[in-house]
C-alpha cells in the first residue's frame, strides 16, 4: 500500500473507477488522465507495529489499509479465523476498519479477539465481504504493515 500512495502522491492523484476501470492485466499502457483526477493523497503515514496504537489509529482516523497473507481468507466462511500457523510473508492488500473484543472462532472452539477486514472480493465472499481474524498475535502478518493517508485533497468540480 505504501508504494501505491507513493505512486499517488508522484503521478498527481486517482481517477474514478468509472473513467479509468480495472482490467486484470498489465499489458497495456497507462490511460491517466490528470484532468480525470477525483482525489488526491496529500501525504501518508505508517501506523506502528503495537495493537494498541493500531486500534487506536482506527478509532481516531478511521479505516486503515493493511498488508496481509490471504492463504486463510480463500476458504473463509465466517466466524474469526485464527489459525495456529499461518506464514507472516503479506500477499494481500486490505483495509482495517473495526475490531471485537469477542467473537467465535470454529478453530479454537471459544471466543477470541478480532480484527475485522473488508476485503476487495465482493460481497458474497466471507462475511458479506468482510472477515474476521484473530487480534493479539500478528496473525498472518495483519499487524505488520499499517498505513493511513493522513490528508487528502478532493479537488472542486
Amino acid at each position: 500500500m505504501n508504494s501505491a500512495f507513493e505512486y499517488t502522491l508522484k503521478a498527481g492523484g486517482l481517477m474514478r473507477e468509472e473513467d479509468y476501470p480495472y482490467t486484470g492485466t498489465d499489458r497495456s499502457t497507462c490511460k491517466f488522465d490528470k484532468n480525470k483526477v477525483a482525489s488526491r493523497v496529500a501525504n501518508f503515514s505508517v501506523v506502528s507495529l503495537d495493537e494498541d496504537q493500531i486500534a487506536a489509529n482506527l478509532v481516531k482516523n478511521g479505516p486503515l489499509a493493511v498488508a496481509i497473507n490471504a492463504v486463510f481468507m480463500q476458504t473463509y466462511v465466517g466466524g474469526v479465523s485464527c489459525p495456529y500457523i499461518c506464514s507472516k510473508r503479506l500477499d494481500h492488500g486490505v483495509l482495517l476498519v473495526g475490531y471485537g473484543s469477542a467473537g467465535y472462532s470454529p478453530v479454537r472452539m471459544k471466543e477470541k479477539p478480532y480484527w475485522i477486514i473488508k476485503n476487495s472480493w465482493g460481497e458474497s465472499w466471507g462475511e458479506s465481504g468482510f472477515y474476521k481474524i484473530c487480534r493479539g498475535r500478528n496473525v498472518c502478518g495483519v499487524d505488520s504493515m499499517v498505513s493511513t493517508v493522513a490528508a487528502v485533497q478532493t479537488p472542486s468540480q
